[in-house]
């Protein structure tokens, strides 16, 4: 199908988009992202109305998008654009953002971070980041961030680990263990250790074991194994264990 699709015009794949029966076209759509061609992209911005298609067919839209193997920077324009627009619904526009930063990672890993759409695609996600004001919204834009896992995106994800609110300090320190170990700098460590030992606040115990996972699989000193094994003595058992077995599997 997609073998086919890559040789048709805008005109044919739109009218086969528009003319397919109703339980079909999550497929087609699906299709017709997976081929990226310029015909199937431009048949799918006309077909797609993000203020009024049924919400699964544009989820089926976004995921396909952010699932892609090897997404072109033309896919990632399409969903921007599809994206700016106004009274998109909270679920659309969540995903939306998600996908974003999963197109910007994989693009990135393409060796195309250059590409003016990346840069748009990371401003649109630290632009909404430094604009949200509602627990939720700083929490999807932390997930975008940990799908694109770009290390200039470091300390702001370290600003949020250790000083937001529960959700927001587990997103940013999930966001942190996605990136390889040359990208946890000493800066990073001393940040994880401060949240684990609970330096500043308390912090949830979710967040504690993130810290002291990131801790123990990038290069774990000696005295941080120390430290790590002398705090689960002051631990519920179900957390202690954790722990411990996380340090046996490093050794």
């Amino acid at each position: 199908f997609i073998q086919m699709l890559h040789g048709a015009k805008k005109r044919d794949i739109l009218q086969l988009l528009r003319r397919a029966p109703e339980e079909t076209r999550p497929f087609l759509v699906e299709v017709a992202v997976a081929t990226q061609s310029v015909a199937s992209l431009a048949a799918l911005s006309d077909f797609l109305d993000f203020s009024k298609e049924p919400k699964p067919l544009l989820e089926k839209f976004l995921y396909a998008a952010a699932f892609s193997l090897r997404p072109s920077g033309d896919l990632l324009h399409l969903v921007l654009d599809k994206l700016d627009r106004k009274q998109l619904a909270p679920e659309i526009w969540e995903t939306g953002i998600v996908a974003v930063g999963s197109l910007v990672g994989k693009l990135c890993q393409q060796k195309l971070c250059g590409l003016q759409v990346v840069e748009r695609g990371v401003e649109t996600i630290l632009r909404g980041l430094r604009g949200a004001e509602e627990e939720p919204e700083v929490v999807i834009y932390l997930l975008a961030l940990g799908n694109a896992m770009l290390p200039e995106t470091i300390p702001t994800l370290l600003e949020h680990a250790e000083d937001g609110p529960t959700a927001v300090t587990a997103a940013a320190t999930s966001a942190l263990q996605r990136f390889p170990a040359p990208h946890i700098s000493s800066k990073v460590k001393r940040v994880m250790r401060r949240i684990f030992h609970q330096k500043r606040k308390s912090y949830d115990k979710t967040c504690r074991l993130a810290a002291a996972e990131i801790l123990l699989d990038n290069h774990p000193s000696p005295m941080d194994v120390i430290n790590i094994l002398l705090a689960t003595s002051e631990m519920e058992t179900e957390m202690a264990t954790l722990l411990l077995l996380k340090v046996q599997n490093s050794l």
